[in-house]
């Protein structure tokens, strides 16, 4: 008996159209990948978590055959919500896991639970969020303190039910890779007043052209090609290393942080790898992996 999991399965068997980036390149024909991968690795006894998009299915019709493709796979599967997967409202998770009692666990607001060889695990989760730049910096917070709250009423779920030992999901990666050239970034990096200056009066000619629409694609840093110096300063002042997820997952002592949503070799390394203070950090996104469910543990 073993804990899997993998993100991004991006199927579409029931959409309409087929989306165009997954004609192509590493996606193409990915799910029968997906298939032979789980079934050579996953056993009727295994638990899988997927960590989020893995349906463009927006109503039950467009569901049905996706979900009909995972319960013909072996192993007990908990799904968690993933930016794509629009059937999914987080209102109606409760009703999600009684139409799909005993095939299929939605974990949002609540945990699920796992027994290793030694150990009883709570498994928590939430979608999450991080800044990429695709809508304001303001929105981005916005959404991450719901994110944070979903994620604490999850290990509320877990802890009330006595489970002291954690294993984490995430949809999104727990830090963000961009950030916006913030006068606190800015002093940070040790830019003199004309430098920023600059920096202002090219925000404001971008503004312009779209009347004054801050929807995001707007100037940013990208943390991860600062110098070691330089991004221990931006450090203070960005989510380059820590954000609202990290801290809960440092605060109730959770072993592993698992999430996917970077997809192409120049985003995998978005986020957090390895051992950071304590907790291990696992990407799974479905390319990452060609489309092998990862081994968390026995």
């Amino acid at each position: 008996m073993a804990l899997y999991a993998l993100g991004d399965l991006h199927l579409s068997f029931g959409c309409p159209e087929r989306p165009a980036n997954l004609k192509k390149g590493v996606w193409r024909d990915h799910e029968e990948r997906i298939r032979n991968n789980w079934i050579s690795t996953v056993s009727e006894d295994d638990t899988i978590v997927l960590t989020g998009d893995f349906s463009h299915g927006k109503t039950e019709e467009q569901l049905r055959p996706d979900i009909d493709f995972l319960l013909a796979l072996p192993g007990r599967k908990i799904m968690l919500r993933g930016n794509h997967d629009m059937f999914w409202d987080a209102k109606k998770t409760s009703k999600l896991n009684e139409k799909y009692t005993g095939s299929l666990f939605f974990l949002q607001d609540n945990h699920a639970v796992y027994e290793s060889k030694s150990k009883k695990y709570a498994l928590v989760g939430t979608k999450g969020y991080c800044f990429e730049n695709l809508d304001s910096l303001e929105h981005c917070m916005k959404l991450e303190e719901r994110e944070a709250a979903r994620l604490r009423r999850s290990f509320y779920s877990a802890v009330s039910a006595g489970l002291g030992n954690f294993i984490m999901f995430l949809h999104y990666p727990p830090t963000s890779p961009l950030w916006p050239p913030t006068p606190e970034l800015c002093r940070a990096l040790g830019m003199s007043r004309k430098e920023e200056a600059v920096i202002r009066r090219d925000e404001r000619a971008l503004l312009s052209k779209r009347n004054g629409d801050n929807n995001g694609h707007n100037l940013v840093i990208n943390l991860k090609k600062l110098p070691r110096e330089l991004k221990n300063r931006a450090s203070c002042v960005t989510q380059i290393d820590s954000s609202p997820f990290t801290e809960i997952a440092e605060e109730y002592g959770a072993e592993t942080v698992i999430y996917s949503h970077a997809h192409g070799k120049e985003r995998f390394g978005d986020s957090l790898s390895g051992n950071v203070r304590g907790v291990r950090y696992q990407l799974v996104s479905g390319d990452y992996l060609d489309f092998r469910p990862y081994k968390i543990m026995e």
